[in-house]
């Protein structure tokens, strides 16, 4: 087949970290490889206009500022993303627009994108929590601005020709919040091999966690659950990546009087990433505002068993009692009670680690890209893609 020209807007890119991010990197790096010019509008990591070619995909940075409540992640405003994705958008002439976002820079290729009659596909990575958490708003207001958020979301991914959502989770969310009734799921998708590399020697159990350091992923349940094991039960809780919460909880697990066995390891490379899903010994997410979580399908890959919040997407993850359990989100208690049996039984976690490498495979990436080219051809060629049936 012929090769696109793809643009794909997003509010996020490497190398801004977050899940976000990593999947239209991903998404944009995979079409490359495919043959196909993929160009990425995005703000600009380093604040000015750039372009510069990465992995085979033009990156075109927006020019941004630091966003006050979250200064590891670049905004680019209104007033310039619009008019600064009007023009790439005329001067590009892709074949087909695909934005990862709605607020500023994804606004601004959608409406650019049907200004120019081209076809426009929207995934959706938001979730008003993910937002709220980083700006400084009463209790009282956050359940108005949620809802503000979701319609607005809807008025600009409504006039996308086609709207996806990581799992049929998200997609309810969607329909329920946004009004788009039409939209559709199509998995984030993993390469799994990545992942599946022998475990390095340890004799100590560990509990694995990846994910950003903030309020929505609730870290302070899963260290006070660590430190509710049962006394003389060997374990380490590794934490790995980076937030506004650090501090506080290193400070939580340090006045449980665990932090001789809680690493925060930060930010780490792809290479020790790997190492950390192959040394883990039960991987644990207990966020609120998952819309798949890339992390969880990561440990899964690499054979591990996961204990995940009973929220949002998660479940679809988990098959309990066969690769993990769900807790209900904030019981320290009966997260406390699942971590422990798996730490104490090896047996059980091998089943149930070989459980969650076979259920990966619903996810590979290659049907991913698969099913996002398909979605792109259909588009150009005048069809209107459906979900797939289950």
């Amino acid at each position: 087949m012929s090769s696109l020209r793809i643009l794909i807007g997003a509010e996020t890119y490497p190398p801004t970290v977050n899940g976000a991010a990593n999947f239209a990197e991903r998404l944009a790096v995979g079409l490359a490889g495919r043959g196909h010019e993929v160009h990425v509008v995005a703000p600009s990591h380093a604040g000015r206009p750039a372009v510069e070619v990465r992995d085979g995909v033009t990156v075109h940075g927006v020019k941004s500022v630091r966003y006050p409540f979250h200064p590891d992640f670049p905004i680019s405003m209104p007033w310039r993303a619009l008019p600064a994705t009007r023009r790439l958008v005329e001067a590009l002439r892709p074949d087909v627009i695909h934005t990862q976002a709605h607020m500023v820079v994804g606004r601004g290729v959608v409406k650019a994108g049907k200004r120019a009659g081209l076809p426009v596909v929207a995934t959706n990575h938001f979730m008003p929590e993910n937002l709220t958490a980083h700006v400084p708003l009463s209790k009282y207001v956050l359940g108005p601005a949620s809802k503000l958020a979701w319609r607005d979301l809807g008025r600009v991914f409504g006039k996308a020709d086609a709207v996806t959502a990581p799992t049929p989770r998200a997609v309810e969310l969607l329909v329920r919040g946004a009004g788009l009734t039409d939209a559709f799921p199509v998995s984030c998708g993993i390469d799994a091999d990545r992942y599946a590399v022998p475990a390095p020697p340890h004799d100590v159990p560990s509990v694995l966690f990846v994910g950003r350091l903030d309020q929505e992923k609730r870290v302070d349940d899963l260290i006070r659950a660590f430190a509710a094991l049962p006394a003389g039960l060997p374990a380490h809780l590794d934490i790995v990546g980076d937030g506004a919460k650090r501090g506080e909880w290193t400070a939580l697990a340090a006045g449980l009087g665990i932090a001789g066995r809680v690493t925060f390891h930060g930010f780490v490379s792809e290479e020790e990433l790997i190492t950390r899903y192959a040394t883990a010994d039960v991987f644990c997410m207990p966020s609120i505002a998952e819309l798949q979580s890339l992390a969880t399908l990561e440990a899964m890959a690499a054979s591990t068993p996961v204990v995940l919040a009973d929220a949002m997407a998660l479940p679809h993850l988990v098959r309990p009692g066969r690769n993990g359990w769900l807790f209900p989100p904030g019981d320290v208690a009966e997260l406390s009670r699942r971590l422990a049996t798996l730490l104490a039984d090896a047996a059980l976690r091998a089943r149930m680690g070989a459980v969650s490498r076979e259920l990966v495979a619903e996810h590979a990436f290659d049907a991913t890209l698969d099913r996002f080219e398909g979605i792109y051809r259909q588009l150009i060629s005048g069809e209107q893609p459906q979900a797939r049936a289950a």
